[in-house]
């Protein structure tokens, strides 16, 4: 069966008319609406209600509830979340019988995890029982509210404009078995007609092994991915609220930034390594195993192909397809001259530190008796990772200095003289190089410079990379799903 698993991202769901038009009922599907699953994440900014915010770290229900003793804060918290998706339904359904069963479903959820909530903290208070043990499950259980919330009002909206859909709940909210992810899944579609049916599913899926240990917030991909593998989908999408593009439009201005038409998963991979996320790797590695495309698309202009991501695919032309990057970066270093042959040693205990601590590595730099480590995490984590080393290697001299990565990637970058040009438009913009790497593969370039040359260096390197080319709608236009061999 040719069908295809589509994921839609928190911002997009947040507007379910272009939704509906652009994803859902579009016109370039022919007409035939079906032989598609949708796997929908929560609403905008809900997930951050539930949890804590991804970027500034603000404290959620979650939060709250791990980090206090009494019950003030999140139940505070999670009435003030109730009332914001209350008022969501309110502005999808109207006053209808519509809105009366959606609140209802909300708020049993809410209530029963309040209960839940309270029971756990009283508990805990014995003795014999610490809250600690189980926060794990506590996260899972508050982020399958918004996933839950936002594909129950999704189902019933199509339903009432006329589709055939049907709301698939993976989150086991009243289940007692505890399946694993692919389980839960073949149990949820062993019925579903998806030629006949719009299957909405919940982004979270609960599994005995408990997506979010691995994934934390990225868990809806892993979900999506799994479906994709275990239904053989013939391609997987994803719809976001902006086009995967050769910049920020924001940096380098909308009138030249160029979509991305093709590109492979090695390039995905790094991107999400500097955390611009395509995919997660992890969800990314069963559908590059399985051969399914991916596909991630704009939501706002459905008419344009997306970036199709395939496992063999290399462009035509060797060429940059993004420049890129990160700032907020630590370059951590350990130099003794005591390292000269056993640099092996050294960097196996200092991997072991920056693990301990959840350090992320970005790249790193290694010569006789030096080794710098590139971290990307809040400056306590990296203080934290300094004074153990400090404790380990005490006649080592160590110092760590905040910097930014901006990197250049594509399929195919074997083209002699282009690190050269590339240095010399960071030299001509008057940014200098703290350090810089080209891996064999040729997939990608990397310079560590000061934080506050990030944006110049963006520029400079898409102007002298990208801008200098036309490549006119997109970077390798993709051709449009199922129509051809996209391998």
């Amino acid at each position: 069966m040719a069908h295809t698993v589509e994921k839609i991202g928190g911002t997009s769901m947040s507007d379910y008319g272009s939704v509906r038009d652009n994803i859902f009922l579009n016109e370039q599907l022919g007409g035939d609406i079906y032989s598609r699953i949708f796997v929908v994440s929560a609403y905008g900014g809900i997930t951050n209600r539930l949890l804590e915010h991804k970027k500034s770290g603000e404290a959620g229900i979650y939060a709250l509830f791990s980090g206090s003793t009494s019950e003030e804060g999140w139940v505070q918290a999670l009435s003030t979340l109730k009332a914001e998706l209350l008022s969501i339904n309110h502005d999808l359904f109207g006053d209808s019988d519509l809105l009366l069963a959606a609140n209802s479903f909300i708020c049993d959820r809410l209530d029963s995890a309040k209960t839940v909530l309270k029971d756990l903290q009283s508990l805990c208070q014995h003795g014999h029982f610490s809250l600690s043990e189980h926060l794990a499950t506590v996260r899972e259980m508050l982020a399958s509210i918004g996933e839950a919330h936002s594909a129950y009002n999704t189902a019933e909206l199509l339903k009432r404009d006329g589709v055939n859909a049907c709301f698939v709940d993976l989150t086991a909210w009243n289940e007692g078995k505890h399946l694993s992810l692919d389980e839960r899944i073949q149990q949820a579609f062993s019925d579903v007609d998806v030629e006949n049916t719009l299957p909405i599913v919940t982004g979270y899926a609960h599994s005995r092994e408990g997506l979010m240990k691995v994934f934390d917030r990225g868990y809806s991909e892993m979900t999506f991915s799994r479906i994709a593998v275990i239904t053989q989908a013939s391609e997987a999408i994803i719809h976001k609220e902006f086009h995967l593009s050769s910049a920020d439009p924001n940096i380098v201005g909308e009138a030249n930034a160029v979509p991305i038409g093709r590109t492979n998963y090695d390039v995905a991979d790094q991107l999400a390594n500097i955390g611009m996320e395509a995919i997660h790797p992890k969800a990314a590695k069963g559908l590059r195993q399985q051969d399914i495309p991916l596909r991630v698309k704009n939501t706002f202009q459905p008419e344009h192909t997306g970036t199709l991501i395939t496992r063999d695919y290399v462009s035509e032309q060797p060429c940059v397809e993004i420049v890129a990057g990160c700032k907020g970066v630590y370059a951590v270093e350990v130099f003794d001259q005591e390292m000269a042959g056993s640099v092996q040693e050294y960097d196996k205990q200092f991997l072991n530190i920056v693990g301990r601590f959840k350090g992320h590595v970005i790249t790193k730099d290694v010569n006789a008796n030096t080794i710098t480590h590139y971290l990307k995490g809040n400056l306590k984590t990296i203080k934290r990772i300094v004074n153990a080393l400090t404790e380990v290697y005490v006649d080592a001299e160590i110092r760590y200095q905040k910097v930014s990565l901006v990197s250049a990637f594509g399929s195919d970058m074997q083209v002699s003289g282009m690190l050269a040009k590339a240095v010399s438009s960071l030299a001509d913009a008057g940014i200098s190089i703290l350090a810089m790497h080209q891996s064999m593969r040729q997939v990608d370039m990397q310079f560590i410079l000061l934080e506050d040359d990030y944006e110049g260096a963006i520029k400079a390197l898409h102007e002298c990379l990208v801008e200098v080319h036309n490549h006119g709608e997109a970077i390798e236009l993709a051709p449009y799903r199922m129509d051809v061999n996209v391998a």
